[in-house]
């Protein structure tokens, strides 16, 4: 017997042909029950290792799919929103026998190897996550014809008449408007915001939010309550510099990330601003940040691991060739209320 031993082998110890030993292997129904049992069991005892390549040929799989994200690495590994993203698509590969493939894209020399790599010789499918509205990486994979799930609805599906595509995000309009509907119920009157970047779906979304529950409550709509941002602490630091220089008399801030949220809190602290008895902060996503500020920070919960759960069931869906009744899904936010309001 070879060091390695090979698929004869193991057809010549179940008592079975080398081609019921190849389907039992790749997944085929084709097999009697007796057939399998006896092809695992001398898979187990020879201690068999399918030749991966030869097996793609076969089957034209890869077993691996890739999650891209595009930003730097700094962003992916720092902030807990893309930390619950890969828990979840971990969580629903485990039982699936597929391997998931994370890369970030943001720079000329990372964008040039993903795009490299995202070929059927190398993945069944593609999941894009923290897209901003020119990056081209969509285009790119549905042209090369592969499975493909994004992570947010990009902006341009919020406008109207806009055709859905294959998305999972969080009800980023809906939850906006709570954070303001919270405020507003508090008794704050001058509510400014945060927000994220335009040309990012969660960013656009966050804001209409913000506006349809300011205009609800009567509140005038003014732009120069309104500072963006990238999501990130610094922006946010530099967001509330901003929105007290114009309005001195602001007294509530939905900030789009918690990220933003805390370096809102940083400038009112410096700017000897109480929290909440000056200006009430509620910020988004529900990350650990938001158990770690002082004061702690009420903010609205989106279900990041299961959006991550949601992406890979998706993608499998459509790796599987099945049409779902819906191709998107779109889920559910929770206001948590703590100390900031």
């Amino acid at each position: 017997m070879s060091d390695r031993p090979t698929l004869d082998e193991v057809a010549a110890r179940a008592g079975v042909g080398r081609g019921t030993v190849s389907r039992v292997i790749n997944g085929s129904t084709q097999v009697s029950d007796q057939a399998r049992q006896a092809v695992e069991q001398a898979v187990a005892e020879l201690g068999y290792v399918p030749n991966l390549a030869a097996r793609s040929l076969v089957t034209q799989r890869t077993e691996a799919v890739a999650l891209v994200v595009s930003e730097s690495e700094e962003r992916v590994f720092g902030e807990p929103f893309f930390a619950g993203i890969v828990r979840g698509i971990s969580s629903a590969l485990v039982d699936t026998g597929l391997q998931l493939w994370l890369a970030m894209a943001q720079t000329p020399a990372e964008r040039t190897r993903v795009e490299h790599h995202l070929t059927a010789q190398h993945v069944d499918g593609v999941m894009l996550l923290s897209l901003h509205d020119a990056d081209p990486l969509p285009l790119l994979v549905e042209q090369r014809g592969l499975p493909l799930v994004l992570g947010g609805r990009p902006a341009r599906l919020t406008r109207p008449g806009a055709a859905a595509g294959w998305f999972v995000d969080a009800d980023n309009e809906g939850g906006a408007r709570q954070a303001v509907d919270h405020l507003y119920a508090t008794g704050r009157r001058r509510i400014a915001t945060i927000a994220g970047p335009q040309d990012m779906g969660a960013g656009s979304a966050r804001l209409v939010g913000y506006r349809d529950a300011c205009q609800a409550h009567g509140l005038p709509p003014e732009a120069s309550l309104v500072a963006y941002g990238d999501f990130s602490f610094d922006a946010g630091v530099a967001g509330m510099r901003e929105l007290l220089q114009r309005h001195p008399d602001i007294d509530g801030v939905f900030a789009a990330a918690d990220l933003m949220a805390a370096g809102a809190l940083r400038t009112l602290r410096e700017a000897g601003r109480r929290v909440p008895d000056d200006v009430a902060v509620v910020g988004f996503d529900d990350s650990g940040v938001a158990r770690q500020t002082d004061p702690t920070l009420t903010t609205v919960r989106q279900p990041t691991e299961e959006m991550g759960r949601e992406m890979a069931r998706l993608l499998i869906s459509r790796i599987a060739g099945a049409d779902p009744e819906q191709s998107f899904a779109v889920l559910d936010t929770t206001l948590v209320v703590r100390e900031s309001a």
